[in-house]
């Protein structure tokens, strides 16, 4: 039996990846009285401005973090969640053949036992019941996204365990963890055919297409939890993300109404179960019990 209340933590590479990934979820479970904490990895300062109606560009690295901490600060209000940064510098996404190298002292870069080691005080400070993060090949291979996988599995590992990183708090084990499942292919063509066969054009018709998309291995999904109640909150926070999110781009292309009826969930892969659950579930904390009784 666990302590009540109960706590997810959800770690992402950068900010806007909290609100484009599982968003609805973590706003769900934080107007249950759930404790969240979304945990960032980088401040995004190697973000583009991929919004054209920011209205103006920013090359300054320094000024770029500054924005992002504001528009991040937006989309955690949104949520209805706890926010905290682990402290590490965005590694870009390197572009060209062949690639060039990681910038120094980039999060992707560094040692996993050094990237990992504040995610670990995180873990045994917030003590989450579950973690939520990417599979392992970051659901798109840039490598901030395989960076936050390796250290979100190395947390949950080792958290627990009092012979590593001692000296950076009470061991803490996590009890599931599960990954991120809202880009898989099925997802899009099933809202691609949905949007073609009411009458309205698809965003994701080159996705769909794609030789890239069909060579996507689709993960085994075991958890679709119903949150359409909070795909409002889950859009603000995407608002609030100004330099990345366009309000009449990709993100808003599906009518909500649309979405409610076809897609009503978020999708997540159970990785590691530290207790005993069944599959499929409807909620990320199957098989872990509060002392309020409000889980089983």
């Amino acid at each position: 039996m666990t302590t009540s209340p109960l706590r997810l933590m959800a770690v992402h590479a950068h900010p806007d990846d909290e609100s484009s990934k599982g968003a609805a979820t973590t706003a769900r479970y934080a107007a249950q009285g759930v404790e969240v904490l979304v945990v960032s990895c980088t401040g995004g300062e190697r973000g583009s401005i991929l919004n054209p109606r920011f209205g103006r560009e920013v090359t300054d690295i320094d000024e770029m973090r500054e924005i992002r901490t504001g528009e991040m600060a937006g989309a955690a209000a949104a949520l209805g969640v706890q926010h905290r940064w682990l402290g590490f510098v965005d590694s870009g996404l390197p572009e060209g053949d062949p690639l060039p190298p990681l910038p120094e002292g980039c999060f992707a870069a560094m040692p996993l036992e050094e990237a990992a080691t504040p995610l670990v005080e995180l873990v045994r400070s917030f003590r989450p019941h579950v973690i939520t993060t990417y599979d392992p090949s970051g659901g798109y291979p840039h490598p901030d996204h395989i960076m936050c996988h390796r250290v979100s599995k190395e947390a949950f590992d080792t958290a627990g365990d009092a012979e590593r990183y001692r000296g950076h708090g009470e061991p803490w084990t996590p009890l599931k963890l599960y990954y991120n499942h809202d880009f898989s292919m099925r997802r899009i063509r099933t809202m691609h055919e949905a949007l073609l066969a009411a009458g309205h054009e698809s965003p994701f018709g080159d996705w769909v297409e794609s030789r890239a998309a069909r060579e996507i291995t689709e993960r085994e999904v075991t958890t679709r939890i119903e949150c359409a109640d909070y795909f409002s909150a889950r859009d603000a926070a995407l608002r609030s993300h100004a330099t990345q999110i366009d309000p009449e781009g990709f993100f808003f292309a599906t009518p909500r109404e649309l979405e409610v009826s076809v897609w009503p969930v978020e999708e997540y892969e159970l990785a590691e179960s530290r207790v005993q659950t069944s599959t499929p579930e409807d909620d990320l904390f199957a098989g872990i019990v509060s002392t309020d009784g409000d889980r089983s």
